[in-house]
């Protein structure tokens, strides 16, 4: 399996509910009010909700602080995560059917991935217009808009995943476009150990990878990121060791699936998987190892 860093979580420490000296809240009070209930959602693993109070503070157009930004991206990857794997198993008993000639269980799951498709593709377009709209514009730090950019060219190669014809070449170019503009600010602003840089170069080598079928242009940067990290190992801050490292451990495992796929040939699934090491680790990372 090809990994990205969808299934890499991140630890969240849970802060009280703040007091307000007012009946009326202040702005201030109102946003943090909306973190906090976005942390009690992920809690209760409410996720829907959890995208719903985290878009109303990234629509208040400031500048997101690290916490806020994690919130939005970990809610954003639990619901369309759970609809990506759907999409894949449903896709998968299809072509099984298919061998079959089961024609009437064809057009009833075919049916079912158009209404899974449907969901994702609504899911897709919702974060795509709040980075345009709000979070890109918003964005001050080299290092919000390497994640937001990066986000982008995630959630376009999430819609290119399903796509057919146009809207797929369309998704996949605005993916492209996405992912170049991270790299452009990465490359100036981030350490090569930054793992935001670090998962950046994941998730655009599993872009080569599985959206463009570029398997050397995959291998050639996920390379390129690994080694440039080690050169500056030293350099790594006891802060982001633990999420560093393991992005480049992903790297290091998409490279010797890559390779071997490579020398011996053989197609294989693709499908993205759920780094249970990582999650126990931090909190959401997702398939194909992604950042």
């Amino acid at each position: 399996m090809v990994f990205d860093e969808f299934y890499l979580s991140f630890v969240w420490f849970y802060q009280t509910l703040p007091r307000s000296c007012s009946v009326t809240p202040s702005p201030m009070a109102s946003r943090e009010d909306s973190v906090y209930m976005a942390k009690l959602a992920e809690q209760a693993e409410r996720y829907d909700e959890m995208v719903t109070y985290m878009k109303d503070v990234a629509k208040l157009d400031q500048e997101l602080t690290i916490e806020e930004r994690n919130l939005l991206s970990v809610a954003y990857k639990n619901v369309i995560g759970a609809r990506r794997a759907s999409w894949r198993i449903v896709s998968s008993i299809e072509q099984k059917e298919e061998v079959k000639g089961n024609e009437a269980q064809i057009a009833q799951i075919k049916a079912y991935r158009d209404k899974i498709e449907a969901e994702l593709g609504k899911i897709c377009e919702d974060i795509l217009e709040v980075l345009d709209s709000h979070l890109i514009k918003s964005a001050e730090s080299g290092e919000s808009k390497v994640f937001y950019h990066k986000m982008k060219g995630d959630y376009h190669r999430y819609l290119a995943e399903f796509a057919t014809g146009e809207k797929r070449t369309a998704s996949s170019d605005a993916s492209l476009e996405a992912y170049k503009a991270a790299s452009s600010i990465a490359t100036v602003e981030l350490a090569p150990t930054h793992p935001i840089r670090l998962g950046l170069a994941l998730n655009f080598s599993v872009f080569y990878y599985e959206i463009l079928n570029a398997p050397d242009k995959a291998c050639q940067l996920a390379k390129q990121a690994f080694d440039d990290a080690i050169a500056e190992l030293d350099t790594l801050s006891e802060e982001s060791y633990k999420d560093s490292t393991l992005i480049m451990q992903l790297l290091r495992d998409n490279l010797t699936l890559w390779t071997s796929d490579l020398n011996d040939s053989v197609p294989d699934d693709k499908e993205e998987k759920a780094a249970e090491t990582a999650a126990a680790a931090e909190g959401a990372a997702e398939p194909t190892v992604e950042a």
